[in-house]
């Protein structure tokens, strides 16, 4: 195979290693790591597809919806527990 035919395969299949690791973002506790991955993948597919014509482009962009959705939904939980460790009063006022 030619490198023209390598780099196009390369892309569909971290375009949809990149959808399948924002579903997976959405996992509780191990999801953000997934989330991460999946961003980083969009960044170098991005990048790729400059050259290349990409196919699987709507896998990739479902892939940073969902991991961008898996991110926030995490981040802001972990920051309520850390909030609420700090300040448990904060939510309710105790009479």
């Amino acid at each position: 195979m030619n490198n023209d035919a390598v780099a196009k395969i390369a892309i569909l299949k971290d375009s949809m290693r990149c959808f399948i690791y924002g579903l997976l973002g959405f996992l509780p506790v191990i999801g953000l790591p997934f989330a991460i991955a999946a961003l980083w993948l969009a960044g170098r597919v991005r990048v790729r597809e400059r050259q290349y014509w990409n196919a699987a482009k709507p896998y990739r962009i479902w892939g940073v919806v969902f991991a961008t959705i898996a991110m926030l939904s995490a981040l802001s939980t972990i920051a309520f527990f850390v909030i609420n460790s700090i300040d448990p009063g904060i939510w309710y006022s105790a009479d």
